[in-house]
């Protein structure tokens, strides 16, 4: 579906005093993007490779509920994502999109997903090597706004020294970690099965 039409409907919910739970009062926390943006984007190289998800918040657009495995390949501009899981319905399934520079110029990455759209990608804080804290906001009219946010690991499980320093960045904006959810991983999962690119 394209980014005009999930829009349109999000407004039209609004107007209709139909929210979505997702969306909610208020406006996106102060992130300091372009200090983050101009230290992570000479390590983009670094980031590319494969990341698992330990833990997120409530997403509608996130169809894979276990063993979520995001492969990126960077080509020097954009990171080339392909995600593999377990839907809700229990049978795997594969997305494709790519994280790139925003098009208007703002200082950080967007992910562009099917059946989705383009939204904010804040790596809010990362060591490449073992985890990465993702976060995502969207401010709309009316003063509503949507949050999601993702805990990643370089393997399928990840130690609380790193779990410590994704609750520290999230909750410096003011996310509280009740909100995430476990992600499945592990030895239920057969990550060969899924694929890669």
């Amino acid at each position: 579906m394209n980014a005009a039409l999930i829009l349109f409907a999000l407004f039209a919910a609004v107007a209709a005093d139909k929210i979505p739970d997702f969306v909610v009062p208020g406006k996106c926390p102060v992130v300091d993007e372009k200090a983050l943006f101009e230290q992570q984007k000479p390590n983009h190289p670094s980031f590319a490779g494969v990341w698992y998800e330990i833990a997120l918040t409530e997403n509608p657009y996130q169809l894979l509920e276990k063993c979520v495995r995001n492969e990126y390949a960077f080509d020097g501009t954009k990171f080339k994502a392909r995600s593999t899981g377990i839907a809700g319905d229990g049978t795997m399934m594969n997305r494709n999109g790519q994280i790139l520079p925003m098009p208007l110029g703002e200082p950080h990455l967007s992910v562009d997903y099917e059946e989705s759209w383009i939204a904010p990608y804040v790596i809010l804080d990362t060591d490449y090597e073992n985890f990465a804290c993702i976060y995502s906001c969207t401010e709309y009219n009316f003063g509503y706004y949507s949050d999601f946010s993702f805990i990643f690991s370089r393997s399928p499980s990840l130690s609380d020294k790193y779990i410590r320093r994704c609750e520290a960045a999230f909750s410096n904006i003011g996310v509280d970690m009740s909100r995430f959810t476990k992600t499945v991983q592990g030895s239920s999962c057969s990550y060969d099965s899924l694929g890669s690119f």
